[in-house]
């Protein structure tokens, strides 16, 4: 089981730019829209905030969106579902999901109540293979744009034909949150140019789709990433080829999930700090006062910055 607790960030240097034709990003509580969910034209259920935001920016003012899972304190493995969840679900007209087993106290939610509503799965949209024999599947899709682009154009196309009356609004909103999406893409591809093949470390495999874009090398150990991932436990030995990373500077940084902590990530954090080894901070959920393209306009720059150095 994974210990989620606010870990004191690393201070890294962020230069977050604002993006032109973002829509509004959350407004705080679980429901964030510009209509209260009583008068809105379309009740959106999101498992995690990070969906909900993609979903709030395609619906715009015309939607009213409820994210299961808004704060670092809920662990969407483990999560289970009250009451007001299951409401909330069985008033939904659409749905929003991870999926890959990331949330599937969703799916359990769904077959309780007998939801109608039309459901999006980001996992079954990515075109990913799911299979275990495939090699493992890496369930933190948020951090695949090109996934991010298809569940935002799979709600468009959803809410419109939810609400036809409106169907230009959202495929307009989705056309500016696509525009918005591809300069992340661009940043990303700049850094690529300039730093692929960087060798670097992660805690889990949270940013490892960001990686592949940036063209990053992992180093870590996977049965590392695996055991604090999975709350397993972390073996010596694993441990110490990990800390050897850093004390022998085989990596230019280290990206780790702020929302974990134990043993093992403090033992790296402090390696890491110790030699001198940049950090950068990968979430889960979204961070306080920031919709998902601020937050991933974040994370490039602290990426660059990092690199950088």
């Amino acid at each position: 089981m994974k210990i989620r607790a606010l870990v004191a960030p690393i201070a890294v240097a962020i230069a977050v730019s604002a993006l032109a034709g973002c829509s509004a990003g959350p407004t705080g509580g679980v429901t964030f829209a510009t209509d209260a969910p009583g008068t809105a034209n379309v009740r959106i259920v999101a498992s995690t905030d990070v969906w909900g935001s993609i979903a709030a920016a395609v619906g715009g003012t015309d939607v009213a969106v409820t994210s299961i899972i808004n704060s670092p304190a809920q662990d969407p493995h483990e999560y289970e579902a009250d009451a007001r969840d299951q409401l909330a679900v069985s008033k939904a007209q659409l749905i929003v999901e991870n999926g890959g087993g990331y949330d599937d106290f969703m799916d359990r939610m769904t077959s309780a109540v007998g939801t109608g509503a039309t459901i999006l799965n980001a996992a079954d949209l990515s075109g990913y293979d799911q299979h275990p024999a495939s090699g493992g599947f890496n369930e933190h899709l948020w951090y695949d744009f090109p996934t991010v682009g298809k569940v935002a154009d799979a709600i468009a196309n959803a809410l419109a034909r939810l609400d036809p009356g409106r169907a230009a609004d959202y495929a307009a909103n989705a056309a500016a949150f696509d525009t918005a999406l591809g300069r992340l893409e661009a940043t990303a591809a700049q850094l690529k140019a300039q730093y692929a093949g960087t060798p670097a470390a992660i805690t889990e495999s949270v940013p490892l789709y960001l990686f592949g874009a940036i063209g990053l090398v992992n180093k870590t150990p996977a049965e590392f990433s695996a055991a604090v991932e999975q709350g397993s436990g972390v073996a010596p030995s694993v441990l110490q080829q990990t800390l050897a990373l850093f004390d022998q500077r085989k990596v230019k940084l280290l990206a780790y999930n702020e929302q974990t902590t134990g043993p093992e990530t403090q033992a790296v954090l402090a390696a890491a700090s110790r030699d001198g080894i940049p950090i950068v901070a990968v979430r889960e959920t979204l961070p306080s006062g920031k919709d998902y393209l601020a937050w991933m306009t974040g994370d490039l720059a602290a990426i660059g910055t990092a690199l950088g150095q």
